[in-house]
C-alpha cells in the first residue's frame, strides 16, 4: 500500500473523500513538508555556523537544495501522472519556476532583516531568531509553496501533456 493510501485510510470519511478528490495537492503538501524539513535543516546548519553573518545567503543555498529534493519528489510522485516534456525541458522550466520562487520566499526575510532591522543589534538574538524563522520559514514559505504549486500545474507538470500520454499509453503505443 502506498504512503497516501495508507494514510487515507485511517482519515474518517467525509475527510478523506475531499482528500482524495484533492490527491495531487495532498502529495504536493507532503513533499512540501519533506523539503520545509530539508530547507530549515539546512539553514540553520549554515545560518549557526559557516555563514552565521549573512543569513540570506544561508536560506538561499538551503532553498537551492531543498528544490532539487523537490524536482526529483515532485517529479517522480506527486506530479508523475503529468507532464510528459522531455525531462530536461522539464527540469528547466520547474528551475525556472523554482527561481522565482526563491525570490518570493527571501522577500519577507529581506524585509525582515533589512527594512524593519530585525537584527542584532537592534533587537536581541532570541527576537532575530523568531522573525527570521516567520519570515523565512512560514511567510516566505507559504508565498513560495502557493506560486509553486500553481507554476508547476500550469507550466511544468500540466494535465494536457500527461492525459495525451496516459491516453497513449492506454492504446498501446510507446511513451516518448
Amino acid at each position: 500500500m502506498a504512503v497516501v493510501e495508507s494514510v487515507l485510510a485511517r482519515v474518517p470519511e467525509p475527510l478523506r473523500s475531499v482528500l482524495i478528490k484533492h490527491r495531487e495537492l495532498l502529495k504536493f503538501a507532503i513533499v512540501g513538508g519533506t523539503t520545509f524539513l530539508v530547507d530549515n535543516g539546512v539553514w540553520y546548519l549554515l545560518k549557526l555556523t559557516v555563514l552565521s553573518t549573512k543569513p540570506t545567503t544561508a536560506k538561499a543555498i538551503a532553498i537551492i537544495i531543498a528544490t532539487i529534493v523537490s524536482y526529483i519528489l515532485n517529479r517522480e510522485w506527486s506530479f508523475r501522472t503529468r507532464g510528459g516534456r522531455e525531462r530536461a525541458h522539464e527540469a528547466a522550466l520547474f528551475f525556472l519556476i523554482s527561481g522565482v520562487a526563491v525570490v518570493v520566499n527571501l522577500i519577507p526575510l529581506l524585509a525582515s532583516r533589512y527594512v524593519f532591522d530585525l537584527e542584532r543589534p537592534h533587537v536581541s538574538l532570541f527576537v532575530q531568531e523568531t522573525a527570521d524563522f516567520i519570515s523565512g520559514s512560514v511567510i516566505g514559505m507559504l508565498l513560495a509553496m502557493v506560486f509553486r504549486f500553481w507554476g508547476l500545474r500550469k507550466w511544468v507538470f500540466p494535465d494536457e501533456l500527461g492525459r495525451r500520454h496516459r491516453d497513449s499509453e492506454l492504446a498501446g503505443a510507446p511513451r516518448a
